[in-house]
C-alpha cells in the first residue's frame, strides 16, 4: 500500500510538471520560430555612390533638398519632389517649366550658378541632400567639410541621366517614380529606333546656342538624340572635346542633309537661311533648317524630358513613320503624366 501511495504521489507530480511546461510551450513562441516578416525591422541605411565615387549615407530618405544644376531640379519635379525643395539655382524664371509645374520654384532663394555657387547660402538652408553637378567638385567637398551630405551628378548621356535618376530616387525614397521614367526611356528609345531601323539616315549638323559654328561631338548628350532618331552626327568624329568651334568651310565640307539649332540658340533660323556662305548647303537648299522648341525644357539637355528631344528629332528627319502631331500628342501626354501638368501644344511648332 505504502508503494502504491508513493507511485501516485511521483504521477501527480509529473503531471503537473508536463502540464506546465505545456502552458509555456504555448502561451509562448520561441524567438526562432517567429516569422521573420513579423519580427521589428531595424531603419535601413540608404548608401548612394555618385558620379565622383563618393559614397554618400543617409538614415532615412531626405526631407529638404536643395538643387544648385537645372537638370536636377527638373529632375525632382519629375520624380514628384517639389514640394521639397528649399533651394535652387539661379535664374529660375528663365526655366519655363517651373512656372507651369512647379511655379514655388520661383520664390526658393537661390543658391547660385556654377560660376559662382553660394556655399554659405545653401548651408544655411540646413538641406538634408544637395545635389550639384560633378564640374562643382571644389564646392561639393566644402560641402561635405561642414556635414552636409551633396550627391554630385553628370548626365552627359542617357546611361548617365537614368543613373543621375538612380541616385535621387534612392536618397529620396522615390525608386518606383524614377523606374517608371527610366522605363519610358527605354521603351521610347527601342520603339523609335525600331521605326528607323532601315531607313536611310540623314547627316545632321547641330548648332550650339552660342553660334552656329559651335556643334555638339560624339561626347555630347546631343550627339545621342541624333542616333537614336535615325540621323547621322556630322562633328560625331570628333572625340576629344564636347562643344567643338569648327570653320565656315568645315561646314561647308560636311554638307549636311539636315540643320538644327538648340533652344536658346543666339541666333535664329532665318540668320541660317540667309547667310550668304551657306547658300551651297543641301539643307539650305532644300529647306531643311530646324530649330528645336524652347516653350517648355531645353529638349537637347540630359534632363527627365529630354526623351522629348529625340522624339522631336525623330519627326523631323523621319515624319513619315513618326509624324508630327503624333510627336506633340506624346508630349502633351509625357508632360501629364510626369510632371502633372497640361501643356498647350500650340506652343510645339517644328
Amino acid at each position: 500500500m505504502i508503494k502504491n501511495k508513493h507511485f501516485k504521489v511521483v504521477l501527480a507530480l509529473m503531471l503537473v510538471l508536463i502540464m506546465s511546461f505545456s502552458i509555456v510551450a504555448c502561451g509562448k513562441t520561441p524567438v526562432e520560430q517567429i516569422p521573420a516578416e513579423s519580427q521589428p525591422e531595424e531603419a535601413r541605411e540608404i548608401v548612394v555612390t555618385d558620379h565622383l565615387g563618393r559614397e554618400v549615407k543617409f538614415d532615412k530618405p531626405v526631407e529638404k533638398i536643395v538643387s544648385g544644376y537645372y537638370i536636377t531640379s527638373s529632375m525632382l519635379i519629375a520624380l514628384g519632389l517639389e514640394d521639397k525643395v528649399v533651394g535652387i539655382e539661379a535664374k529660375a524664371n528663365a526655366r519655363p517649366i517651373y512656372g507651369l509645374a512647379a511655379p514655388q520654384f520661383l520664390e526658393l532663394p537661390n543658391v547660385g550658378t556654377m560660376k559662382e555657387f553660394d556655399l554659405e547660402g545653401a548651408a544655411a538652408l540646413k538641406p538634408d541632400l544637395i545635389i550639384l553637378s560633378v564640374r562643382l567638385k571644389d564646392a561639393v567637398e566644402s560641402l561635405e567639410k561642414l556635414g552636409l551630405k551633396v550627391i554630385a551628378v553628370n548626365p552627359e548621356s542617357m546611361e548617365e541621366l537614368k543613373e543621375a535618376l538612380d541616385m535621387v530616387g534612392k536618397a529620396t525614397g522615390t525608386e518606383d517614380r524614377a523606374e517608371a521614367l527610366k522605363k519610358y526611356y527605354d521603351d521610347k528609345v527601342l520603339e523609335l529606333s525600331k521605326l528607323v531601323e532601315g531607313k536611310e539616315r540623314k547627316n545632321v549638323y547641330l548648332g550650339g546656342n552660342s553660334n552656329l559654328l559651335s556643334t555638339a561631338t560624339k561626347k555630347m548628350y546631343q550627339n545621342s538624340l541624333i542616333e537614336v532618331a535615325g540621323g547621322n552626327n556630322v562633328a560625331g568624329d570628333i572625340d576629344d572635346t564636347y562643344w567643338a568651334e569648327i570653320s565656315y568651310e568645315q561646314l561647308i565640307a560636311y554638307n549636311p542633309d539636315v540643320i538644327v539649332g538648340i533652344p536658346g540658340a543666339s541666333y535664329a533660323k532665318e540668320d541660317v537661311v540667309n547667310d550668304e556662305k551657306l547658300q551651297s548647303i543641301k539643307a539650305v537648299e532644300n529647306g531643311q533648317v530646324y530649330f528645336m522648341p524652347n516653350a517648355f525644357e531645353m529638349w537637347d539637355s540630359p534632363i527627365p524630358s529630354g526623351i522629348i528631344g529625340a522624339m522631336w528629332m525623330t519627326s523631323v528627319l523621319n515624319e513619315d513613320v513618326y509624324p508630327f502631331e503624333k510627336f506633340k500628342q506624346e508630349a502633351f501626354d509625357f508632360y501629364k503624366e510626369f510632371y502633372n501638368v497640361e501643356i498647350n501644344m500650340d506652343d510645339i511648332t517644328k
